[in-house]
């Protein structure tokens, strides 16, 4: 490969094959990191300013000390985000792929290093909905735990799943589920990649006791238009 694209790595997952790529975009005029998982594109450092908006959007007027945990690593925008509030005492960060886990730890991935040294961190090789399900929390060391908030950037969107398994999660059962592993007035956002879903909106509103469809926009040149994402916030009683 010449020096404008390079694969980094390579592995055959339980999900399929994963590759991480570094490549320089001309268009953007830098370095570009991308996650494939088969032929799907999970993640790419061209457009990460919803991922940075949804941990801001997340802990935006809680208060000291906070406990947080992220459901999906990917390229650690989110939980690097996170990090940066001066109010967070503890991350703990779930992804059901220890292959991208490794990577922050090798440091093949801008940042990664740091974030998996930062003492305050914690990266956990888990299935995040399987742990959700278990309704015994999220921090496999101490069960039951409790959160100020849980933050998630897995799937596409509540109906574009990664895993059909994934579906009881956006369901009510799921979410009276997730709503137990929060402090009072703990918040839950989750990103989305599509337009806000009334549906899933009023499934929060359910459970939820303030519930927010924050879309979040950004320039896509490569399209030449603006973009969205959706970050829902949902936050329980104080």
């Amino acid at each position: 490969m010449g020096a404008r694209f390079q694969e980094l790595d390579w592995q055959q997952t339980p999900l399929g094959e994963l590759v991480l790529r570094r490549r320089w975009d001309p268009v953007f005029d830098r370095e570009v990191h991308e996650i494939k998982l088969n032929d799907e594109f999970l993640m790419s450092s061209l457009f990460t300013v919803s991922e940075v908006e949804m941990a801001h959007l997340a802990l935006a007027g809680l208060p000291a000390p906070l406990d947080v945990v992220v459901g999906g690593l990917g390229l650690g925008y989110t939980a690097r985000t996170v990090l940066e509030n001066p109010n967070v005492r503890s991350l703990v960060v779930v992804d059901a792929l220890g292959e991208v886990i490794e990577w922050h730890r090798r440091g093949l991935l801008p940042g990664g290093a740091e974030l998996a040294a930062d003492p305050r961190c914690r990266l956990v090789h888990g299935d995040f909905f399987a742990l959700a399900r278990s309704g015994r929390g999220f921090d496999p060391e101490e069960p039951d735990r409790r959160f100020h908030a849980i933050v998630v950037d897995i799937d596409h969107s509540p109906r574009h799943l990664l895993h059909p398994d994934n579906a009881d999660f956006y369901r009510p059962e799921g979410l009276h589920r997730l709503a137990d592993g929060l402090h009072p007035g703990g918040v839950f956002a989750l990103w989305s990649n599509e337009p806000p879903d009334d549906e899933y909106t009023a499934a929060l509103t359910d459970r939820f006791d303030h519930v927010s469809a924050e879309i979040v926009r950004f320039p896509n040149p490569l399209q030449q238009r603006e973009a969205t994402s959706t970050v829902y916030v949902a936050r329980t009683s104080g």
